[in-house]
């Protein structure tokens, strides 16, 4: 079934109605009629299997036929700061990164990204992201929509790091460390992540576990920028002995600590 995230308002006790896009994506992309089916989720531990009921005025009315669990986040909440690559590969780390389970992107800029940031076109930049967040989030039939980040400096990303119960950064020098061994060690003894998961957007998500991997432009971070995250409470990692794109580090970072919290047949 098609699935839509939408504004909790959308939702009352027995129906919901759809509007904007997602209702033009069921009337004139799916054709939907009187009696199809759909899953609506407004990210905030709400979903449901719905009847549509009616198409009229460019909304969509639907009927609660049954609540679904919020089961399908993970144990762990992973936050993705990479700095602005070049061309889209912005959207690719967006796109497969919440795929994969990635609760929060923070894009920045550091002293070796080569993308020139234009202030006046964040505003549709951003947009553009959280698009692309919320469709691969329907996609993937997740219960939330990851947050996406406006650009942060490096300086700005060094303070957010300090609201993360664990914070690593990718460093291909010789003093970084193992990133498993500082997985499992965040995760605790058992290996993955026992902290209540609680509703998405709920007051009990500070209980759950927030880590964050921190990868840099396609030049690296500079020594003086190293010093500077490991002076922040960030420690750096390896990911292993090859050189990876900084796309691909960021996807490969984000799948090893969801695979050691027992997100996808890890360590029990």
């Amino acid at each position: 079934m098609q699935r839509y995230f939408i504004q909790p308002e959308g939702f009352s006790a027995d129906h919901v109605t759809i509007t904007g896009d997602d209702a033009h994506h069921l009337i004139r992309v799916m054709r939907a009629k009187a009696g199809d089916r759909a899953i609506v989720s407004d990210g905030c531990g709400r979903e449901a299997v719905v009847v549509v009921r009616s198409l009229e005025g460019g909304e969509v009315t639907a009927d609660v036929e049954a609540w679904l669990p919020p089961d399908r986040e993970p144990g762990v909440d992973v936050w993705i700061a990479q700095s602005l690559p070049k061309g889209d590969k912005m959207e690719l780390v967006i796109q497969k990164g919440t795929e994969i389970g990635a609760a929060r992107f923070i894009p920045f800029s550091s002293a070796r990204t080569v993308v020139q940031w234009d202030a006046k076109k964040e505003g549709k930049r951003l947009e553009r992201w959280q698009k692309i967040a919320k469709e691969a989030a329907e996609q993937a039939h997740r219960n939330r929509i990851p947050s996406v980040d406006s650009v942060q400096s490096w300086k700005q990303l060094l303070k957010l790091a300090a609201e993360a119960d664990a914070a690593w950064f990718c460093y291909e020098k010789q003093d970084a460390q193992e990133l498993r061994s500082l997985i499992r060690s965040a995760l605790g003894k058992t290996g993955r992540a026992d902290r209540p998961s609680g509703e998405a957007g709920s007051s009990r998500d500070r209980e759950r576990l927030q880590l964050l991997i921190i990868v840099g432009p396609e030049g690296g971070f500079s020594e003086r920028e190293a010093e500077e995250a490991e002076q922040a409470g960030c420690r750096p990692v390896s990911l292993g002995k090859r050189i990876l794109r900084t796309e691909t580090a960021a996807m490969v970072g984000l799948t090893c600590i969801l695979y050691e919290a027992g997100e996808m047949g890890g360590e029990e």
